[in-house]
């Protein structure tokens, strides 16, 4: 089985793209949601937060207390960094799980908005990233999330720019309201099934 990461920057579209492979019968891991579930099951991550944090990080009946997180890495990379350094292994060992559950599928994706920032590309056998003009992108989350231009570029600061993020990849879709995403999917799923030996 191939293990291929899937990322792009902010508004680029990569859960759109992923609901396509998903339509196509690819299983798909979302490093977000599986990192916010880990938060508060993983009792190795519970621990490590609440030794570099305090007890404060989650309340009485076991939930993330995310306001008081926010709080203090928000504007903070060293304590982000800190924070990163703990929900990476745990979203890490997390996926190690799912793919023993997927193991029939001839692949599948790891879709992480930190992809290349984590280091968890070297963990795939191949990586896409999803891009889109920087425009089109901020007006896409300014919609979806009613963040100001300003918030949306101050969460882009903290990643890859999109550049690197393509020089990074084996493969780029292209999400720009121009080209049609599908017929590109449906191009990667044929070359990704032929690598992955099925023709």
């Amino acid at each position: 089985m191939l293990k291929i990461g899937l990322t792009g920057s902010i508004g680029s579209g990569k859960t759109t793209v992923c609901k396509v492979f998903e339509v196509l019968g690819v299983p798909v891991f979302y490093a977000d949601d599986a990192a916010k579930i880990a938060m508060v099951t993983d009792p190795v991550l519970i621990d490590g937060i609440k030794t570099a944090f305090g007890d404060t990080a989650y309340f009485n009946d076991g939930t993330l207390n995310r306001k008081y997180i926010a709080s203090i890495v928000f504007n903070d990379s060293q304590q982000l960094a800190k924070l990163n350094a703990l929900v990476h292994p745990a979203t890490f060992r997390a996926f190690d799980e799912w793919v023993k559950t997927n193991g029939n599928a001839p692949y599948v994706l790891k879709e992480a908005a930190l992809l290349f920032e984590s280091d968890s590309y070297k963990m795939c056998d191949y990586s896409i990233t999803v891009t889109a003009p920087a425009e089109t992108r901020i007006k896409r989350v300014m919609q979806r999330d009613n963040l100001t231009r300003a918030e949306i570029e101050s969460r882009e600061n903290k990643q890859f720019t999109e550049a690197k993020k393509a020089a990074l990849a084996d493969y780029i879709i292209v999400n720009d309201d121009v080209q049609l995403v599908i017929p590109q999917v449906l191009s990667l799923h044929n070359k990704i099934l032929s690598l992955a030996g099925i023709h």
